[in-house]
């Protein structure tokens, strides 16, 4: 009985502190599992060494003598797989770079040249190498754009070339009345025209002293409009004279000519000055056309010369033409869009090759309906029939004939029956 109540007081003393006695133990019982594991692993892939026999050698020393030894043999080889990832091409790893970006679906070129590997390579961020290589991606895509385009033109122009040759082969087994105008004829019989407007037509003059308020682009522009307003005078029925005035030799306007018409410069039917319109023509007779003009054009006066500027605005510049205008004491005109069109969106000055198309119409048929047709169509929303102006008048003008139409006297007698 006695023993049992001092067994049972030990065990009661210790309860306290078996919660905290319980992890060393089995701590200690982990380490040594794991001793016998790394030891039995180490047995196996470390080769047998010999060591010098000592007297007092623990298993724990051996153990770590083992583990440093693999720890340094990792390290050597940690150090030499870096040196040869240093050693190896920087080109190389830039074009790994690049393939997998387009294995993860990034907008990445398929073609890639050695100028811009460097260029990559040189990016400071990951960023600015994403950017320069979509630049690259989308330039690729345009260029194969391009060259299926041209690819189709050629095709459409070799299938049109196969037809001509077929419709040749099936003219020459039949006899015609009319012999087949080429397109050699055309050019000698327009040819013909602009020599006849040379020597007998209405000027119209292109203004090119403005060359100085545009920039390189709009200066493109305004050179691509000026041959397409020669061309569409070229073949008109009744063309222009056209004065090329103010054009300094090998200004920007000048070289850029050359540049687009090549050898045809000289052989073009046009009057090319350094002159100004004022030395050419008497000011009585010139009409500066001009979208900020007070003054409405009514008629086309086939007396006068029209003037027009050489100048595309895209940094909106109003009054520019108008200002020149009157430092030369010149009258001034702007064609009446607001009269017989419904104008919608947009500004009213209309491009070099559109006011050309439409003074020719004018000139030829005398209809403001038929010549501005040539208005692009995403400015207004249509024709005006008749003015606000001349529909009250109208109106005025029905209303006085229906009560005109009544004898004196009706409607009051009207009202006194009522």
């Amino acid at each position: 009985m006695p023993v049992f109540l001092k067994m049972s007081i030990s065990i009661t003393f210790i309860r306290p502190f078996a919660r905290v006695l319980a992890p060393f133990t089995l701590n200690r019982k982990r380490r040594v599992l794991y001793s016998t594991i790394l030891q039995r692993y180490m047995s196996s892939k470390i080769p047998a060494m010999s060591y010098p026999k000592k007297e007092n050698t623990s298993p724990e020393q051996l153990e770590l003598d083992g583990w440093k030894i693999t720890m340094k043999s990792s390290v050597q080889e940690g150090v030499s797989t870096d040196s040869s990832t240093k050693d190896e091409d920087p080109v190389a790893a830039t074009r790994e770079l690049i393939e997998m970006w387009r294995l993860l679906g990034r907008e990445v070129p398929e073609h890639i040249s050695e100028e811009e590997l460097k260029t990559v390579m040189e990016c400071v961020s990951k960023s600015s190498k994403k950017k320069y290589l979509k630049y690259l991606c989308v330039k690729e895509k345009m260029k194969k754009a391009k060259q299926i385009k041209k690819e189709m033109k050629a095709a459409a122009k070799a299938k049109a070339k196969d037809q001509v040759l077929e419709t040749i082969q099936e003219d020459k087994q039949q006899n015609f009345l009319f012999l087949r105008l080429w397109d050699r004829h055309m050019d000698i019989a327009m040819g013909w025209k602009g020599v006849q407007a040379m020597q007998f037509g209405q000027p119209l003059v292109f203004d090119m002293a403005y060359d100085d308020y545009m920039k390189p682009k709009e200066l493109q522009n305004t050179v691509s409009q000026l041959l397409e307003s020669e061309g569409w005078n070229r073949r008109n029925v009744d063309p222009f004279h056209i004065y090329f005035c103010n054009l300094k030799v090998d200004s920007p306007f000048h070289r850029m000519l050359i540049k687009r018409y090549g050898e045809k410069w000289n052989k073009l039917l046009l009057t090319a000055t350094e002159k100004s319109h004022v030395d050419l023509f008497p000011k009585d007779s010139i009409i500066y056309l001009t979208a900020d003009s007070p003054n409405v054009m009514t008629t086309f006066k086939h007396d006068k010369i029209y003037i027009v500027g050489s100048f595309v605005d895209k940094n909106m510049q109003p009054g520019i033409s108008l200002a020149k205008a009157k430092r030369l004491n010149l009258a001034t005109e702007c064609l009446p869009l607001d009269k017989y069109l419904q104008w919608d969106i947009g500004t009213k000055n209309l491009t070099i090759d559109q006011i050309t198309r439409i003074l020719l119409c004018l000139k030829n048929t005398g209809s403001w309906e038929e010549a501005l047709k040539f208005v692009p169509k995403r400015k207004h929303t249509g024709y005006l029939d008749i003015s606000q102006h001349s529909q009250e008048f109208v109106n005025r003008v029905k209303k006085s004939k229906t009560m005109n139409s009544f004898p004196k006297g009706s409607l009051n007698i009207y009202k006194q029956k009522r």
